[in-house]
C-alpha cells in the first residue's frame, strides 16, 4: 500500500499547526519615495555610481539571510550608507522579492543619470534607503512623510476613534516587542487593522520617539480607509482591511490572556504531532527532493548548455538597460507568468522583454519547455521568441515588438484608433487561422494554444496579425488522441467538453477561433459571463436561423462591408465554435473555406449559457453531465500554457 497520500494528509495537519501563514503576495507597492536634491558632480559621478551598485549588492545577501542590513562602502566623500528591511509579518520568500524590486524602484531617484546623493523608499513590505551620510542613528528627520488612502469610511466618527486608539496602542507595544508589532481594534463592530515596525538600527528609546511621531503624523488621516507614516527609524500604517500575515498578536489588549493560553495548548498538541510525523515524513520527502534535484540539475544544465551554444543567448546586463532598468514607463502589460517590458537592444532593434516571475519549484521545467520547444516554432503569425537570459538575477524572454497593440485594444470601450475597416478583418482573420493551422498540422510539434482570444493577438505596423502568449509548453504523449488535465484558459472562449470534462485537443483552440471571428466580424467581445447578457453565439445563432447574419456585423462599418463575405465568415464561425468537437473542422480546413475554396458546411446549435446563472445549459451540450458550479474561474482572468504534440 502506498503510503504517500496518507503522509502527505498528516504533513498538511502539522503544518497548519506550526507554519507561519501562507503567504503570496510581497506587499511590494510603493508607498513613497523620498530623493534627496543633493547631487554629485559630473567628475565624480561614475565613482559614486560604482559605491552605490557595490552597496546594494552586498545588502542582498543580507536580507536573504537575516531581512535586514546595513552597508557602508566607499571612502572620503564617495561613500555611500545603505539600508534595507523586511517586514517581520512577511516570508523569508516574499521579502527576497520585496526587495529584489524595492532595489529596481530606488534608481527612480536617478543616481545613474543626476549622481542623487540619497534616496528612501518605502514599501508596504520592504523599506531601502541609501544616503552619503551616516544616518544609523537616526530615527526621525524633515524627510519624514505620511500618506491618507481611500475614501472616508462610512462609519466615520467611530472607524475614526478605532484608528486612532489602533495606532496609539501599537506605538507602546511596538518598542516592547522587538520594534514590530501588528493587530487589529474593533468596536462597535467596526475594525481596524494594523502594523507598527522600527528599523533595526534604531533602538528601543528611538523606536518610541519615532513611532510617536508616526502616531502625530498618521492623526490627520481617519476617517480615511487607509494610512501610512513613514519615518527614517519606523513605518506605521492602518487600514479598514486586513493586510498582515502574522496575526498572533492583536493592538487591543482585550482577550489577549485567553489566546496566548489557546496558543500556548496548541502549540504543545502540534509539537506532539510534529514528533510522530518526523519519522513518517522523513524518508518520504528526502527520497522525494532528492530525485528532484538531480532532475532540476540535469535539465538545467542541459538548457545553460543549449542556450550558451544558442544564439539566443543575451546578457542580462545588456536587456537590462535596454528597458532603463526595466521602468515603469516602458511597461507593455504584466500577466501570470510575468511583466512584459518595451526595450531597445544596442543595435537600435526594438523588442518585448518579458520579465518572468517563478513562484513555483517547476520553474526550470517551464522555462526549458519555452526556450527548447517553443523557440523552434516560427510562422508569419506567430510572434516569435529572438532570446533569452538565463544566467542574471532572473529570467528574461525576448520578443520582437508588434507595436500596433492588441484586437482587445482596438475593440474595447476606448478605441485606440479608427474602427478596423472590413478588409483589415478579413485579412486578420485569415492570418489567424493559418497560424493555429501551423501550430496545429504543419510544425514539427502540435502545438495547442488553449487560450486563443482578442488580448493574445497582436497587430502589425501593417495589420498582421500575431499569435502571443504560448505560456510554457509540455510534451503532449504520442500514443494518445486527447489530454485529460485540469482545466487553464479564458471563460467564454473554452471548449465545452473542455470545461465539463478536461479533455483537450485541437479543436479546443478551433472553438476559440469561432468565437474571436464572430467579435472581430460583430464588433462585440463574448458576454457569455455577464449578468443578465446572453451569449454572443446564441444571439448569433437566432440570426442565423432567421438567415439574418448580416445584422450582427459591427455597425462601426457603417455598412461598407460585402454582406455575402461577412455571412459566409460569421458561419464558419458557428461551425467552429458547435457543440460537438466531433463536428468542428480543422483550421486547415477553415483557411480553405475563409479563401472561398472549400464548401461551408451547416452548422450545428453551438454551446449557449444561462444568462442568470451563467451556466453551460444542459440541451446545448448532448453527452455532457455538468455539474453546475463547478467551474469557478472568473471570465477575467487566465492560466496560459499550451500543450504540445510530438508528430
Amino acid at each position: 500500500m502506498d503510503s504517500a497520500p496518507f503522509v502527505v494528509v498528516l504533513l498538511l495537519l502539522f503544518l497548519s499547526c506550526l507554519s507561519t501563514p501562507s503567504v503570496s503576495d510581497p506587499r511590494a507597492t510603493r508607498a513613497a519615495l523620498l530623493c534627496t536634491n543633493r547631487t554629485e558632480p559630473a567628475p565624480s559621478r561614475q565613482l559614486f555610481v560604482s559605491n552605490f551598485l557595490a552597496a546594494m549588492d552586498a545588502l542582498t545577501p543580507l536580507i536573504s539571510t537575516k531581512r535586514y542590513g546595513a552597508v557602508i562602502n566607499g571612502t572620503r566623500n564617495l561613500t555611500v550608507y545603505a539600508f534595507g528591511q523586511c517586514m517581520n509579518d512577511l516570508s523569508q520568500q516574499d521579502c527576497n522579492m520585496c526587495f529584489a524590486q524595492c532595489k529596481t524602484q530606488i534608481l527612480t531617484c536617478l543616481p545613474f543619470q543626476k549622481g542623487t546623493r540619497g534616496g528612501s523608499l518605502f514599501f508596504d513590505g520592504c523599506y531601502l534607503r541609501y544616503d552619503d551620510y551616516n544616518f544609523f542613528n537616526e530615527s526621525v528627520t524633515d524627510r519624514d512623510t505620511s500618506v491618507c488612502n481611500g475614501t472616508s469610511n462610512r462609519n466615520g466618527a467611530v472607524y475614526k476613534r478605532n484608528a486612532l486608539e489602533l495606532v496609539s496602542n501599537l506605538s507602546h507595544l511596538a518598542p516592547k516587542n522587538g520594534g514590530f508589532f501588528v493587530g487589529s481594534f474593533s468596536r462597535k463592530n467596526v475594525s481596524v487593522y494594523g502594523l507598527a515596525q522600527c528599523w533595526k538600527f534604531v533602538n528601543a528609546t528611538s523606536c518610541k520617539s519615532c513611532l510617536a511621531d508616526a502616531v502625530t503624523r498618521i492623526d490627520s488621516c481617519p476617517p480615511k480607509e487607509e494610512g501610512r507614516a513613514m519615518n527614517t527609524g519606523c513605518y506605521m500604517r492602518y487600514s479598514s482591511q486586513k493586510f498582515y500575515y502574522n496575526s498572533t498578536t492583536v493592538a487591543s489588549s482585550s482577550g489577549n490572556h485567553g489566546r496566548r493560553k489557546l496558543a500556548i495548548i496548541l502549540a504543545a498538541s502540534c509539537a506532539a504531532l510534529a514528533l510522530v510525523l518526523a519519522a513518517a515524513t522523513f524518508v518520504y520527502f528526502a527520497r522525494k527532493n532528492l530525485l528532484k534535484r538531480r532532475r532540476d540539475r540535469r535539465q538545467f544544465g542541459a538548457l545553460l548548455d543549449r542556450v550558451n551554444r544558442s544564439k539566443l543567448n543575451m546578457a542580462y546586463e545588456i536587456l537590462e538597460k535596454a528597458t532603463n532598468y526595466f521602468n515603469d514607463a516602458n511597461k507593455l502589460g504584466q500577466g501570470g507568468s510575468g511583466t512584459v517590458y518595451k526595450g531597445v537592444l544596442p543595435d537600435g532593434n526594438v523588442v518585448a522583454i518579458k520579465r518572468l516571475s517563478f513562484n513555483t519549484t517547476q520553474w526550470a521545467d517551464l522555462f526549458f519547455n519555452e526556450v527548447n520547444l517553443i523557440s523552434g516554432v516560427h510562422h508569419k503569425n506567430l510572434v516569435k521568441l529572438l532570446g533569452c537570459s538565463i544566467t542574471g538575477p532572473e529570467s528574461l524572454l525576448v520578443y520582437e515588438y508588434v507595436p500596433n497593440q492588441s484586437l482587445h485594444d482596438h475593440f474595447s470601450a476606448r478605441r485606440i484608433s479608427q474602427p478596423l475597416t472590413w478588409e483589415v478583418r478579413y485579412k486578420i482573420i485569415l492570418g489567424i487561422a493559418e497560424g493555429l493551422a501551423y501550430l496545429h498540422e504543419e510544425s514539427h510539434v502540435r502545438i495547442i494554444h488553449r487560450d486563443i482570444k482578442l488580448s493574445n493577438i497582436l497587430l502589425d505596423n501593417d495589420f498582421t496579425p500575431k499569435i502571443v502568449d504560448f505560456g510554457l509548453a509540455r510534451l503532449f504523449p504520442e500514443d494518445k488522441s486527447h489530454l485529460s488535465t485540469a482545466i487553464a484558459g479564458t471563460l467564454g472562449y473554452m471548449a465545452p467538453e473542455y470545461i465539463v470534462c478536461g479533455k483537450l485537443t485541437a479543436k479546443a483552440d478551433v472553438f476559440s477561433f469561432g468565437v474571436l471571428v464572430v467579435e472581430i466580424v460583430s464588433g462585440r467581445k463574448n458576454s457569455s459571463f455577464i449578468a443578465n447578457s446572453s451569449s454572443i453565439l446564441q444571439t448569433l445563432w437566432s440570426l442565423f436561423g432567421s438567415n439574418r447574419l448580416a445584422e450582427i456585423v459591427d455597425p462601426a462599418l457603417e455598412g461598407n462591408f460585402p454582406s455575402e463575405e461577412a455571412c459566409r465568415l460569421l458561419q464558419i464561425g458557428l461551425l467552429c465554435a458547435q457543440a460537438s468537437a466531433e463536428l468542428r473542422p480543422s483550421m486547415s480546413a477553415v483557411v480553405q473555406m475563409i479563401n472561398n475554396s472549400h464548401e461551408i458546411p451547416q452548422p450545428t446549435q453551438p454551446p449557449f449559457l444561462n444568462s442568470s446563472s451563467s451556466e453551460l445549459s444542459k440541451s446545448s451540450l448532448p453527452g455532457y453531465n455538468f455539474q453546475p458550479g463547478s467551474m469557478t474561474q472568473s471570465s477575467g482572468d487566465s492560466m496560459t500554457e499550451s500543450l504540445i504534440e510530438p508528430r
